[in-house]
């Protein structure tokens, strides 16, 4: 919500919406706090909650972003973790030159996530090479919106989202997946899980309702409202997919990386694909979408729905049972559906502040019927009754019990440990000062001096070399180079015999 992006903002602010999200049933969202690189994280934690706090409908909690590495971030972190009810950290893999963190410092920012408990969460696209084939794409005069689903194949995702895997699972820290987008991608998340590895895959609305066929119409306003990163994919089976590995636990939690941009905001890339602001719209339709694409259609029952929509993502980011139930003691959110009734999604009749709609046209059976927040009644009958400022701010604790369970037992069980044996006694080569100016002066490749000898068999009787004798060398120097040549040499028996006889 609200966030300031490609020279641009967000048009939907904390207020339009939460109150879009209580209109389709969602009754708390966590939101990144994601500022400009090199800007203090505790800077932008500030800022964020001073947007929120006076506008929001619906509690709210916030994830936050480090795309830039240093021990000043590393004590920031420590701050909001202890002291501002931050238990998760966004790294990206992507936008190269703005947010995206190389191997080594994504590497640093998951150990210190394992030290302070809290989640490790990834953009998982390869910036080098989608900054690469962007740059192809301009050359071969490819400027619209289809470019920006060329130049980030499946692959590049999957790639991503395996290497923030490895890199997650050497640190020991468990790792969430935002907005899986591909079949590929999910194909990695669901192999790691089933080798073990504690790692959360988070498809969206997005993915799971629609397609990347869209980037090929012919209306440039339809093509880039559709923009996003990772794109959707142009395989139409992709959202079914998906739903299937939802549905299965193979992916655990919906999500909408909600980011809207206008007409106008999205025409900065009118030609040049690479400007357009990337984002689309989802919060108010998320969970109508996966009740239509996932329990309408048989693949998932409606406790399974309140589990991927609601209870999984509480108890990951540990607010359970405050959120994510219903009892005694939990906050009185509170959601009645209609699975009888149904709507047409349109950007005319949606309550966010966007002036287009990813899912336009689509029927959905199952709607919100009622919504409560807090105890008020804030959905009845398809009217919104909202105020802004009635939403609070969640503080999450870290070392959710889902999360790190398993962790903390592997580390235990996996800690390193070095072998125990006798002092070596025995003899001990010694190199020479001369010998270690020798060793120093070497060809390119370390393995062969500058000197090298070449093995070379004898030469013949009659003075030519071997022919049965090998000339290669790793320098590219040959045998008898250095050699004077020979202006003939007489073959006494040449191939296929003398050129002089009776026959």
């Amino acid at each position: 919500m609200q966030l300031p992006f490609m020279g641009t903002h967000a048009v939907d602010d904390f207020y339009s919406g939460t109150k879009a999200a209580l209109a389709g049933g969602t009754t708390m969202i966590i939101d990144f706090v994601l500022d400009q690189k090199n800007v203090s994280l505790l800077e932008a934690y500030d800022k964020w909650r001073n947007w929120a706090d006076s506008k929001v409908c619906c509690d709210y909690a916030l994830h936050s972003c480090v795309t830039w590495w240093s021990p000043e971030v590393a004590k920031e972190m420590d701050i909001l973790c202890k002291e501002k009810g931050i238990n998760s950290f966004k790294m990206f893999l992507a936008y190269k030159d703005v947010f995206m963190l190389e191997d080594n410092e994504l590497y640093e920012v998951f150990k210190r996530c394992r030290e302070l408990g809290a989640l490790g969460m990834v953009h998982a696209e390869n910036g080098h090479l989608i900054a690469e084939k962007s740059s192809e794409m301009i050359q071969h005069g490819i400027t619209g919106p289809e470019a920006h689903e060329m130049c980030r194949p499946e692959e590049v995702e999957a790639e991503a989202t395996n290497r923030a895997i490895t890199l997650a699972n050497q640190a020991n820290c468990p790792l969430y997946i935002v907005h899986v987008m591909s079949k590929s991608a999910a194909k990695v998340v669901t192999k790691a899980r089933r080798q073990g590895k504690v790692v959360f895959g988070e498809p969206i609305a997005a993915s799971l309702g629609t397609d990347g066929t869209h980037y090929w119409n012919k209306c440039w306003r339809h093509a880039a409202g559709h923009v996003m990163g990772p794109p959707l994919r142009p395989d139409p089976t992709t959202p079914g997919y998906l739903m299937d590995l939802l549905a299965n636990n193979d992916l655990q939690v919906t999500g909408t990386d909600n980011c809207t941009f206008n007409a106008d905001q999205k025409a900065l890339g009118k030609d040049d694909f690479r400007k357009i602001p990337n984002g689309v719209n989802g919060v108010e339709d998320r969970m109508s979408v996966i009740w239509e694409k996932g329990v309408h259609t048989g693949k998932m029952d409606p406790c399974r729905f309140v589990a991927v929509t609601s209870t999984n993502a509480a108890k990951i980011f540990n607010i359970y049972p405050q959120k994510g139930r219903i009892a005694v003691g939990s906050d009185a959110d509170i959601v009645v559906w209609n699975p009888n009734a149904s709507r047409t999604i349109s950007a005319k009749t949606h309550h966010q502040a966007v002036d287009f709609n990813i899912f336009e046209g689509m029927l959905c059976h199952g709607v919100a019927e009622y919504v409560m927040t807090n105890g008020h009644v804030v959905l009845d009958e398809g009217q919104v009754r909202v105020t802004q400022g009635m939403g609070r701010f969640i503080p999450l604790p870290c070392n959710s019990e889902t999360v790190f369970s398993r962790i903390r037992e592997r580390e235990r069980t996996t800690k390193p440990c070095k072998v125990e044996r006798e002092p070596y006694d025995g003899p001990v080569a010694k190199i020479t000062a001369t010998q270690m100016s020798e060793k120093m002066i070497v060809a390119d490749n370390p393995i062969i001096p500058n000197n090298a000898e070449f093995h070379g068999r004898p030469m013949t009787s009659s003075g030519a070399r071997n022919l049965q004798d090998s000339t290669f060398s790793l320098s590219g120097q040959q045998i008898d180079e250095k050699s004077p040549r020979r202006s003939t040499t007489r073959s006494l028996n040449p191939p296929g015999g003398k050129s002089s006889g009776l026959w």
